[in-house]
């Protein structure tokens, strides 16, 4: 699926691809929810309609992702309530190995997210990641969504790649797609973000559900 000699930078996203973005559709859904309901004193049925459609009106901008955007909004504090469920971060299969094989060869590497910094730090922090990559880019530097137009080229003024010769793995169809329109060439999807979830179908971009089946091959040893 993959001609590695054709790849010279791999853009990986993070939530829903390198992690499993059970915590994530927990944390929003469930937990938030939840604790935003006992907080403000609320029904939780009532307050669960009323956040799904403010999350609603806000998705695929910059402030969709923005953990101090909805702790202003809600009144609550977003890390704080992440940090009660850190325990659901996790890796998907296969990528500790797939990072390793990429940061062992020629192509340059980033994690590039959409994730707010604090959640970020959190997560990088719960499954330390962050060694395999040469660099780490969220969204928020920019003041645009991966999803936006413009968000390409203002990553590439500041980490220079070649369209043609570039790699993207997100499990955002609308991130893959503004990414096809900037001209970025190779663009993989996943099957499965969510292990608790069915896998996806009709996807418009190639899929795979683990990493193993794009692996690089293993640097061979000079003996």
């Amino acid at each position: 699926m993959i001609d590695w000699d054709a790849i010279d930078t791999v853009l990986l996203d993070m939530d829903g691809t390198l992690l499993d973005l059970h915590f994530d559709n927990f944390f929003w859904l469930e937990h938030l929810p939840r604790r935003y309901a006992r907080i403000h004193e609320r029904d939780e049925d009532a307050a669960r309609l009323e956040l799904a459609e403010r999350f609603r009106a806000e998705q695929g901008s910059l402030n969709w992702y923005c953990v101090d955007h909805w702790s202003r909004e809600l009144g609550l504090d977003v890390s704080a309530l992440k940090r009660e469920v850190r325990h659901l971060i996790a890796v998907r299969p296969y990528v500790e190995e797939f990072l390793a094989r990429l940061h062992a060869s020629r192509q340059r590497v980033m994690l590039v997210t959409n994730a707010h910094h604090k959640s970020l730090e959190l997560k990088l922090a719960h499954v330390g990641l962050e060694r395999w990559f040469d660099a780490i880019v969220s969204s928020h530097d920019f003041r645009r969504a991966k999803e936006e137009p413009g968000f390409w080229a203002a990553l590439a003024a500041v980490e220079p790649f070649d369209p043609a010769r570039t790699l993207l793995v997100d499990d955002n169809h609308t991130v893959l797609q503004s990414a096809h329109e900037y001209g970025i060439r190779h663009l993989l999807t996943l099957l499965q973000p969510d292990s608790r979830r069915e896998l996806r179908s009709g996807l418009h971009f190639p899929a795979i559900l683990h990493f193993d089946e794009i692996m690089p091959a293993a640097e061979r040893g000079d003996g």
